[in-house]
């Protein structure tokens, strides 16, 4: 019996405890990568982490990193721990090695392109990425420039994966005690089991569900935090195969459409405008913050990167308190052009992207109006094409067409990577607007400043880069673009008859303080710009703006009957008091109205700020303040939306 117990003690260190050895080199290559999320993320994190919130994020990475490696090494430790003598040997210990080494390798891998891509999404990635550039033919070109411009990441991960390759323990292959080995094995896999349901659940619990990613709220303070508790691995693992859209039942239906209602009639009570022509310029990643006009004394010194867009500002209606609805460029056409902001996943990327669905072009197509779309990337990039035809564009100008046109470079003056370049595209649009009928609505989406933030190389000793931002040279590139479309187009008779409007899609890379909070960080220009003089040039303080604000704003502006469906406000009729923003990340709704912004996990609120007096987001006020009308009136949004959304009611039926 004594030989027996110390071949059961043998075959417990050469081959359970191996098995263990490895999974904790697992979870310390996991950790690795989290410091280096924070690291390359610092100016995000850093001024607000303390040692009590680090400590609680570290218990909080403890558990998605469980439950993690657990789905990535179930393959592995079933191999180690089935109880079969017979499979004791080189071969099968060399196969058990490649089923560990491969899956954590492709999870270090995911964390630390995710460190990169954080910057632009403000969340861990989900699922949804392969749908998001299943339709992009430049992804390698693309990689490749970003494994160069971040050759630590690369040197990150060959270091991190030799060690988990190098410090890998093999169990023994020869039991030489066959029952020993049996009782062992059985025991240890028969306490995994539970174990590893566990952890992969997130709690012992057994009332409880599954963590998700909105668990990991419960570690921070603010809701973009999440990310360093997540791990990319977790985060795609447990989106896959989910339902994105799932109704709540918040209220009954009755009190909800009391509460909030989108369906809206723009009513004709002006119809000075009827047959005013609009063009809408969404720029790609001109936040609030480099803009100069909207940063005046922020700064000793700022100016930003946009002296034409600080002077179209200066002339125009925009506001002090203007938001997207999210952080990727396919949820600003939505926002922007149907007044559906980004709820849980892009439209583009769900069922509900099957839907019914109108926008801006359809609901002036039976006043009369034309309609085209310009965006410069390949035709099919991104979902805008489809979405363009969806809502009732006439017209699509993409690459293909570029190329079409002799007065142009065609694929020369294609940036290598995404579009044609900004200037050169803005150009050719002018044109094609020229050629159409008016009234009409014309949609232009740019695209250099875009990372990997190149210019043309005529301009890369005008444009700089400054203040460290990469990024700026090109906003001072696009501004420039922007500049030279609207010298060509002052000239056409088409322009003084003509709305305009300058919006960006989404933030980016941000170097002041006020811009990296959980709002600043949806803080882009929403500029209305008529140069007859219509609206009143004004820097408004009094409403809050968003993207899904602009379709309701034009109809009001133009003056015609329209019943449409849509989360927004029309900003020139509308009760000030009564406007409002929200937007969605990393599983919690912020929601803006009067002077305060609250943070909603789905089922509470988890925070209140006075945004106004508190830009900076210190001051967690949830206790002191009555906000029950602005969850109500937000629950309510949510559940119509997800009602809509999943009844395929986002139009208005006879």
């Amino acid at each position: 019996m004594r030989r027996f117990f110390i071949n059961m003690a043998k075959i417990f260190k050469y081959n359970i405890s191996a098995a263990a050895f490895n999974i904790l080199l697992a979870y310390v290559a996991f950790m690795l990568c989290r410091v280096i999320f924070f690291l390359v993320n610092y100016t995000t994190f850093a001024p607000y982490m303390s040692w009590p919130l680090a400590w609680q994020m570290l218990q909080g990475g403890m558990v998605f990193d469980t439950s993690a490696l657990l789905y990535l090494n179930s393959l592995y430790l079933v191999m180690v721990l089935f109880p079969l003598h017979l499979k004791e040997n080189n071969l099968w210990n060399t196969a058990a090695k490649w089923c560990y080494i491969i899956p954590n390798a492709a999870g270090v891998a995911s964390n630390l392109v995710d460190a990169v891509y954080f910057q632009y999404t403000g969340r861990r990635t989900t699922i949804t990425v392969f749908n998001e550039f299943g339709s992009e033919n430049n992804l390698i070109g693309i990689f490749g420039v970003e494994l160069l411009r971040h050759w630590y990441l690369v040197v990150a991960f060959v270091v991190i994966v030799a060690l988990l390759w190098k410090l890998f323990k093999r169990p023994a292959t020869k039991p030489h005690n066959i029952a020993a080995y049996y009782v062992l094995q059985i025991v240890s896999i028969a306490a995994l089991t539970p174990l590893s349901i566990i952890g992969i659940r997130g709690s012992a619990t057994a009332g409880t569900r599954p963590i998700t990613i909105s668990n990991a709220n419960q570690y921070v303070n603010r809701a973009i935090e999440t990310s360093v508790v997540l791990n990319t691995p977790f985060s795609i693992i447990r989106t896959i195969g989910k339902e994105i859209f799932v109704t709540p039942n918040y209220m009954d239906d009755q009190v909800m459409r009391q509460t909030y209602d989108p369906q809206h009639t723009s009513i004709a009570a002006d119809t000075a405008n009827q047959g005013k022509n609009i063009v809408v310029l969404i720029v790609e990643s001109l936040g609030k913050e480099y803009i100069g006009f909207f940063n005046q004394g922020v700064e000793a010194g700022y100016k930003g990167y946009t002296p034409f867009v600080d002077s179209i500002a200066s002339q125009s209606l925009t506001f002090v308190y203007s938001y997207a609805n999210g952080r990727k460029s396919m949820d600003a056409m939505p926002s922007i052009l149907s007044a559906i902001p980004m709820f849980v996943e892009p439209f583009f990327l769900t069922p509900a992207s099957l839907n019914d669905i109108e926008g801006l072009p359809s609901y002036l197509s039976p006043h009369g109006y034309n309609s085209a779309f310009f965006h410069g990337g390949h035709n099919i990039s991104m979902g805008f094409s489809a979405f363009a035809h969806a809502i009732g564009y006439d017209r699509y100008f993409g690459l293909d067409e570029y190329e079409q046109d002799k007065n142009y470079g065609g694929y020369s003056d294609f940036d290598g990577k995404w579009a044609i370049w900004d200037e050169p595209f803005l150009q050719f649009t002018a044109d094609r607007i020229a050629e159409m009928k008016q009234p009409f609505v014309a949609t232009v989406f740019t695209a250099t400043s875009h990372h990997p933030y190149k210019i043309p190389a005529e301009y890369e000793d005008t444009f700089k880069v400054e203040n460290g931002m990469e990024i700026s040279r090109c906003i001072r590139y696009t501004d420039h673009s922007l500049r030279r479309f609207f010298e060509k187009a002052s000239h056409e008779p088409w322009y003084d008859n003509t709305i305009f409007v300058i919006v960006a899609d989404h933030t980016n890379e941000s170097r002041l303080p006020q811009y990296t909070t959980d709002l600043g960080l949806f803080a882009i220009p929403i500029i209305f710009f008529t140069p007859d003089g219509s609206l009143q040039p004004q820097l408004r303080n009094d409403v809050i703006a968003q993207q899904t604000d602009i379709t309701p704003t034009l109809l009001g502006y133009i003056g015609y009957n329209v019943q449409y469906v849509g989360f927004g406000c029309d900003l020139l009729h509308e009760d000030s008091a009564d406007t409002w923003a929200v937007n969605y990340n990393n599983g919690i709704y912020q929601f803006l109205q009067g002077d305060y912004m609250i943070q909603f996990d789905g089922q509470h609120v988890i925070a209140v700020y006075d945004f106004k007096t508190d830009p900076m987001l210190t001051h967690n006020i949830a206790n002191d303040t009555d906000v029950a009308q602005m969850e109500q009136r937000l629950k309510a949004i949510i559940q119509q939306y997800m009602q809509r959304m999943n009844g395929n009611a986002l139009v208005i039926r006879e």
